[in-house]
């Protein structure tokens, strides 16, 4: 991660003896694979000069780069065949989660559930399935079209198995967006239901439908426990291709290693170690609400597999279920972004359900204001926000708070993580001003760069804070959204002579898409027409003032 120093907020500096101000991340973009991509920064070797760094924030003046104050995570031997899911088994396996009964995934709505057991013989025989059936090869890719269900998790964890490629994308994605994502990735073949099916093209190995009677039968297809297929995948193989909008224009494909998946879930699970050695964690009863094809709600379902944790996972969000579901199944854990924070203080509601199970709110996706945390913890004493700020090229985990001492750092989205490095660049040139560029084992590998500015600074104990954004994404809850598309989307219109979108600040959603619209002389089209137009092309809503 590089960091941008910018002279007008050198009184900041002084005032809170910043060590330096503001961050700007290298963003690394995969569009797509080739065998010139470099290989994942995951094997890159430490720098052989041993380097001082200031103690308490962990920057080195020589080299002019923030090292992690976290001790370093132990991974497995880079060269060593290991999937992501053959990984988070034996991490499953060394631990003493009774597999029979524990509940892996729980579907409130449907009342569907998974013991780690069943899920563990329903990921062999779907990937045993599916290797015999159609043939998969290391590196296919799979599309995943699908709205969040009892299978998806299943069929992540198969897929990577088979060191199959997955691609998930917005089930609401409109039929262009789908489109450019499908020739980012190249999918051999895709994963959809019944409802969603019919917005994909015709693919080499076609498409498999995960709500239908055939794809129920290779869940169950075999004795799984003795005939699980024998796979040998690489670290260095691409586990997920995931998608982000950058900082303008159109989405890009983010390409995330095995190697990346695995070095963050060992840093999870190292950091919990040595927070409290002597003190096992229970695992977590997580309720999910986050969409699956997100980076955050992707790692979360792998890394909560790992833990031997129970996940209750919402088909469809609505805020009072969430609560009923919170009070039923004692939640421990959710993993949320700012807006629900903003809901959670808002809303009277919460005072008529029994919340007293629930200890910690994993917040990321969007910055979270001091004053909504604030407001949240005097509400909800007992409730840990843990904050973070992450990219999907590292997997969602560059920096968080591990911990009481540091999420009582309300306005900080935590400390570097594992083995993680970030330096200072200048804002107006983009040159840095140390001698490495962002590193980290959970960085995506890549073959492009695009430059992502946030206006952030690291204190003197190592904190990072996020304070602006130096770039023309708009933020809308957890999503983004480029300005540039919507524009060029309504440019298209024929009674339009121009348009401009820019953010408008919104308490709930963070930022919502705002549209300046110069009609065309005698054009009479209506807001109502332009908004019904732009919604068919885009998965979100945008709010248009017309300017005559």
């Amino acid at each position: 991660m590089e960091l941008v120093g910018l002279q007008h907020i050198a009184s900041l500096q002084a005032k809170y003896n910043i060590v330096h101000a503001t961050t700007h991340t290298d963003r690394n973009k995969s569009t797509e694979r080739s065998s010139s991509s470099p290989s994942s920064l995951a094997a890159l070797p430490h720098p052989k000069k041993e380097w001082q760094s200031t103690p308490r924030s962990g920057f080195c003046h020589e080299t002019k780069t923030f090292h992690s104050l976290r001790p370093p995570t132990p991974f497995p031997p880079p060269h060593q065949p290991l999937s992501t899911t053959q990984f988070v088994l034996s991490l499953l396996h060394s631990s003493t989660i009774p597999t029979i009964t524990t509940t892996y995934l729980t579907i409130p709505s449907t009342a569907q559930s998974l013991t780690y057991s069943q899920a563990i013989d329903q990921i062999y025989s779907l990937s045993s399935s599916l290797k015999n059936h159609y043939k998969f090869k290391n590196n296919d890719v799979a599309f995943i079209l699908c709205p969040p269900s009892i299978h998806v998790p299943i069929l992540y964890l198969s897929l990577l198995f088979l060191g199959v490629t997955i691609s998930p994308a917005n089930p609401l994605s409109s039929d262009s967006e789908l489109a450019l994502q499908i020739q980012l990735c190249k999918p051999k073949v895709a994963f959809a239901t019944s409802q969603t099916a019919h917005k994909l093209p015709s693919l080499p190995l076609g498409t498999i439908l995960i709500d239908s009677p055939e794809f129920n039968s290779l869940l169950t297809h075999s004795k799984p426990q003795t005939t699980h297929p024998q796979v040998e995948v690489s670290q260095s193989d691409v586990a997920a291709i995931l998608y982000s909008s950058g900082t303008t224009g159109r989405v890009k494909g983010v390409a995330l290693t095995h190697r990346n998946l695995i070095a963050l879930i060992s840093g999870f699970r190292h950091s919990k170690a040595v927070l409290d050695p002597n003190q096992p964690e229970l695992p977590p009863v997580s309720l999910f609400i986050l969409p699956l094809f997100h980076v955050f709600g992707f790692f979360m379902s792998i890394n909560m597999f790992s833990r031997g944790g129970t996940l209750v996972l919402m088909e469809r969000f609505e805020f009072v279920h969430m609560l009923k579901y919170v009070e039923r199944y004692r939640i421990t854990y959710m993993p949320v972004s700012p807006p629900l924070i903003v809901a959670f203080v808002k809303e009277d509601l919460t005072r008529k359900y029994d919340l007293s199970s629930l200890k910690t709110l994993g917040c990321g996706g969007a910055p979270l204001g001091k004053e909504v945390a604030d407001a949240f913890k005097e509400k909800f004493p007992h409730v840990e926000i843990v904050q973070g700020y992450g990219l999907t090229e590292t997997g969602g985990g560059a920096t968080r708070t591990i911990g009481p001492e540091e999420s009582s750092h309300l306005a900080s989205v935590g400390r570097l993580s594992e083995n993680m490095e970030a330096k200072i660049v200048d804002p107006e040139t983009g040159e840095a001003l140390g001698s490495w560029p962002e590193r980290g084992a959970m960085v995506a590998r890549a073959n492009c760069h695009e430059r992502l500015w946030d206006l952030c600074y690291f204190d003197s104990e190592g904190f990072l804070y996020i304070v602006d954004r130096l770039k023309e994404l708009i933020k809308y809850k957890a999503y983004q959204v480029p300005p540039a598309e919507l524009e060029k989307l309504l440019q298209s219109i024929p009674e339009i002579a121009d348009a401009a979108v820019i953010p408008y600040p919104d308490e709930e959603a963070g930022q919502i898409p705002m549209a300046y619209v110069v009609r065309k002389p005698g054009s009479n089209t209506t807001e109502g027409q332009i908004m019904d137009s732009i919604a068919k092309q885009v998965s979100f809503w945008i709010f248009v003032e017309t300017m005559v």
